[in-house]
């Protein structure tokens, strides 16, 4: 049977999907892993950072008590490269050969630089400071953060410097949040897996690559990708299984109003419908649901209407799962190409965009805009949405557009 079909706006849409509960989960993997993971802790010193005063040059440890009538000769005593340290304590005028990033002598103060000394003639063991140097040039102990001290917030995003803050502490593992798992259900009878001949009346299976590689370009874990024919028992089963397996669901194809209505009969039947329409073309076929607190959503199997309909509702959930914020960034911008198109629904553009030098965008249309046009998507860089209107929308006027990422 046909599934009830109640139009809700974009916004109203997005709104829904915002407010679901998604059950994060914690894992704790190894460091060299968690790079672009959240942090699920904050990240505590475990002791002083640095832990030794350290030389921030090459050049001798002096005491401060010998810090003064220059120039001076003084007793080298000792060689320090870095990873080493010295036995002892400096006597006086003595120092100590020392390399950037080696532990101080005890009771040793200051290092003069390198190049404000001089070898002295025939005496290896001595060297003679030309000027009184005015930094201390020793990085202290404890002089980028002390014990105790928060270095990483919870809900930090992990790069290659968060990386290396993790090891300079002795870190291998870091609990961050999981990435979610996705499984994918394409249908379609109509539908050729790749390598396959081309037959009259079938096409490829487009979306069976691009959904899986915006998931992961995403954050998600793909752990299935079915492709089916028009079955309703098919379906079924696979779709019960995948909601077993997985935190989200999403299938394309068999969400429309014709007699294969199989996602919509579904999406009636689950626990909680979040919407089954929008008042958006393409994909206002786009349905989302909620079974056994896993989420499901339906996207049209034509491509355009599939690749639009994951950047505004898949692509910020999946961010949200683990606890990041979208990357597709919601702007103002300006319709810089003519568009004549009126339509009772909010539409939705394939577009590119230009940054201006005041830091402002222009947003130009990108071929069609049909639901099942493809050949945009690769030079894609922006949605454009166009106000459901009577009459065609002015030429400058100002449009929410989305910047996708990746592109």
């Amino acid at each position: 049977m046909l599934t009830r079909r109640y139009p809700i706006s974009i916004d109203e849409a997005q709104a829904k999907i915002e407010n679901i509960t998604l059950h994060s989960e914690v894992e704790t993997i190894p460091v060299t892993e968690a790079n672009h993971r959240v942090l699920a802790a904050d990240i505590v010193a475990p002791y002083d950072y640095p832990h030794f005063d350290r030389s921030a040059v090459d050049g001798y440890a002096i005491r401060k008590a010998d810090d003064h009538d220059y120039p001076k000769v003084f007793k080298v005593v000792g060689d320090v490269p870095a990873g080493a340290t010295f036995d002892g304590n400096l006597g006086e005028d003595e120092t100590t050969r020392i390399m950037t990033g080696a532990a101080m002598p005890d009771n040793a103060d200051k290092v003069i630089m390198l190049e404000d000394t001089r070898t002295v003639d025939g005496h290896d063991d001595q060297v003679k400071v030309v000027v009184e140097s005015p930094k201390g040039n020793v990085t202290d102990a404890g002089s980028e953060f002390h014990a105790g001290d928060t270095i990483i917030a919870k809900d930090s995003e992990l790069n290659p410097g968060g990386l290396a803050i993790l090891t300079s502490v002795g870190m291998t593992t870091v609990a961050v949040y999981r990435r979610p798992k996705v499984g994918i259900i394409t249908t379609g009878t109509e539908l050729l897996a790749p390598g396959a001949p081309l037959q009259k009346g079938k096409i490829y299976n487009s979306n069976g690559i691009q959904i899986p590689n915006l998931v992961e370009e995403s954050g998600g874990v793909v752990t299935s990708n079915v492709q089916l024919v028009d079955d309703n028992d098919l379906l079924a089963d696979a779709l019960k299984k995948a909601i077993a397996e997985n935190d989200i669901v999403i299938t394309d194809g068999g969400v429309s109003v014709g007699d294969y209505d199989f996602i919509g009969d579904a999406a009636r039947d689950s626990d909680e419908l979040l919407f089954n329409k929008i008042k958006q073309r393409p994909g206002s076929v786009t349905t989302a649901f909620v079974q056994d607190n896993t989420l499901v959503m339906a996207l049209s199997g034509n491509p355009g209407a599939c690749f639009t309909g994951f950047y505004l509702y898949v692509e910020p959930t999946l961010r949200r799962f683990m606890h990041k914020t979208t990357r597709t960034q919601k702007i103002t911008a300006t319709l810089a190409a003519p568009y004549h198109k009126t339509n009772g629904f909010d539409r939705i553009l394939r577009g590119t965009f230009e940054k201006q030098a005041d830091g402002s965008y222009n947003v130009y249309p990108n071929g069609s805009d049909y639901s099942g046009a493809l050949a945009n998507l690769q030079t894609t860089t922006c949605l454009i949405k166009i106000l459901h209107s009577t009459k065609p929308i002015d030429l400058n006027a100002e449009v929410t557009t989305w910047l996708l990422p990746f592109k």
